[in-house]
């Protein structure tokens, strides 16, 4: 069996590839990747929250993220929490427009904490990028 990284060492690990936004961890507990997912397991502990059987958890941030009137790129993390240690399983990214409809999606199965994208990498996989637009003109000489 593989050593998993505590909750210090899975922390330092996504915050090298980029991500050291906020987070959601299982849709509450807002904060820094650390806290977020402290609180969450602090609430599993107390019985204000249910773990799951198999104790994946979903944690989520914003890749990009410029105000509710535009664009924006959602990553979802599955962790799966095997003793003290953390792991992904599993990743989504998602483009949405500014009125949260799908753009581009991305997921990728079979991870582990070390072979996830870093955020660049993560954002070009959703990237849009707007079609030229063709001149109405027709080009020619005119007499």
């Amino acid at each position: 069996m593989k050593h998993l990284p505590d909750l210090n060492d899975f922390a330092k690990i996504l915050i090298a590839k980029g991500f050291d936004g906020s987070f959601q961890t299982q849709v509450a507990y807002p904060g820094k990747l650390k806290e977020s997912i402290t609180e969450y397991m602090e609430a599993c502990n107390n019985g204000k929250e249910r773990s799951t059987r198999d104790g994946n958890f979903l944690l989520t941030t914003y890749l990009q993220w410029s105000g509710d009137d535009n664009p924006r790129i959602v990553c979802d993390f599955w962790v799966r929490k095997e003793n003290d240690g953390f792991d992904i399983q599993k990743m989504e990214i998602t483009n949405k427009d500014r009125y949260g409809q799908l753009l581009k999606k991305s997921e990728l199965k079979n991870l582990s904490i070390n072979s996830i994208p870093t955020l660049k990498e993560a954002i070009a996989q959703v990237s849009v990028f707007p079609q030229q637009k063709l001149s109405s003109h027709k080009r020619g000489f005119r007499m």
